[in-house]
């Protein structure tokens, strides 16, 4: 964390680090990947995906908490348990979309004392911790209201839009916007980092993007567009390697890194 230690010393380092709470969304049931538990409890190069962004986050976070399914609930926290990993567990009651699970943060001990969300999709297993260092050290450095990684890749699923300056616009997923086959883009990695009061309200509001066109759910990528329309500061950081993209949706996916 150069960066970051180069602009915050000491104490202060302490306090900043204090208000950043790590929320990893792992409510998916594991069906869709062909799983009879969690996709985020599966086991990559002997360790389970949710134990492996564990122990990443422990240096950038002041404790960790996980939104899991209530059929995964009690898996989630034998796992961690088994691990010695201190964390919160809580339940998403109902599968209503990332923007839903992200709301359940507010039930959380640690929601009051929480100033920065850095959080993370739960069903990838290589994020890099050069890729967090740099992505925490910017947002704060910066003071940022809402900082993520991407990747320019040669297909991308969720595309990151800009202006002609280079500012964010929004990000938006292929299937919203009817396209079969993915184009070359920017696209974000399932990692961001931001602050909790204007996200948090966001998700409550009745906005346009809120509900997938194809899912009915709850999103949340539609939340950076109106951050952006708000005026509030936006970025979107192209730091992202090659593994940092791996996520599991169905077992080929992990063909070769298992």
């Amino acid at each position: 964390m150069q960066r970051l230690f180069e602009v915050f010393k000491g104490n202060q380092l302490k306090i900043i680090m204090s208000k950043i709470r790590a929320l990893v969304a792992a409510a998916g049931r594991g069906t869709r990947a062909g799983l009879p538990y969690p996709k985020t409890l599966y086991t990559v190069q002997d360790k389970p995906i949710l134990v492996r962004i564990a122990e990443l986050v422990q240096d950038y976070a002041s404790g960790l908490t996980v939104i899991a399914s209530p059929q995964g609930e009690e898996l989630i926290v034998n796992e961690l348990n088994d691990q010695a990993f201190e964390a919160e567990v809580l339940v998403q009651t109902e599968p209503k979309g990332m923007g839903h699970a992200v709301l359940c943060f507010e039930d959380s001990n640690a929601f009051a004392t929480t100033e920065h969300v850095l959080l993370i999709w739960g069903d990838i297993p290589f994020i890099q911790k050069e890729t967090v260092q740099s992505l925490v050290g910017e947002h704060l450095s910066s003071e940022s209201d809402f900082s993520f990684a991407t990747r320019k890749v040669d297909a991308a699923y969720t595309v990151v839009s800009r202006d002609i300056e280079g500012r964010v616009t929004g990000v938006v997923e292929t299937r919203e916007l009817g396209i079969r086959q993915p184009r070359s883009g920017e696209r974000d990695i399932g990692l961001f980092i931001f602050r909790k009061a204007p996200v948090m309200a966001i998700l409550k509001e009745e906005l346009s993007g809120k509900w997938g066109l194809k899912t009915g759910e709850h999103g949340f990528l539609y939340v950076i567009g109106h951050l952006a329309a708000r005026g509030y500061k936006v970025q979107a950081l192209p730091i992202a390697s090659e593994l940092d993209l791996v996520s599991l949706n169905s077992l080929s996916d992990l063909d070769g890194y298992i």
